[in-house]
């Protein structure tokens, strides 16, 4: 039996969704020149809430042919696959930083929320918008605040640390 018209345009609005939300994480990322922005942030959130509903979409599909048959189900080897994913792509934007930057190991920050934004995918993939909604919101206060704080109170923490030394 094949996924009705419902079911996949339930897909491709979790895919929307998760969209919205990484674009809003990648936007931030943009504004400070990162080099994943906010078409990558988008596209990593898309791609995880489109895997996940391909998944359940299949396994209805197939559950649904052989009803005598036991298909197991492991919902978690998606999100593997997502997570596999998204580290090769935060691999790449830490090493191309690295290798620009010189010495200083930069660009973390941009691979772990990439990370961030392929989970909120994940659960819009799974329905669970209050849950992405609320994970977006997090990150962002991560993202702005704690780094407006970094910004503001580091180069004193900095300055009595070699006053110590």
């Amino acid at each position: 039996m094949d996924p009705g018209i419902t079911q996949q345009l339930d897909v491709v609005a979790s895919m929307a969704v998760a969209m919205l939300l990484g674009g809003l994480i990648g936007y931030e990322r943009e504004l400070k020149r990162r080099p994943a922005g906010f078409r990558t942030h988008m596209l990593v959130a898309g791609a995880s809430a489109l895997l996940v509903g391909i998944g359940q979409l299949s396994v209805g599909t197939h559950g649904a042919q052989a009803p005598n048959e036991i298909l197991q189900v492991d919902p978690l080897r998606l999100v593997e696959a997502v997570i596999a994913g998204v580290a090769f792509i935060g691999a790449g934007t830490i090493f191309g930083e690295s290798r620009r930057g010189g010495e200083t190991i930069s660009g973390i920050t941009t691979a772990a929320s990439l990370l961030v934004v392929a989970v909120i995918g994940v659960a819009a993939g799974l329905d669970y918008y209050l849950t992405a909604v609320s994970a977006t919101g997090l990150a962002l206060f991560v993202l702005v605040a704690l780094s407006w704080w970094e910004r503001r109170y580091r180069p004193r923490m900095l300055d009595s640390d070699e006053r110590t030394r």
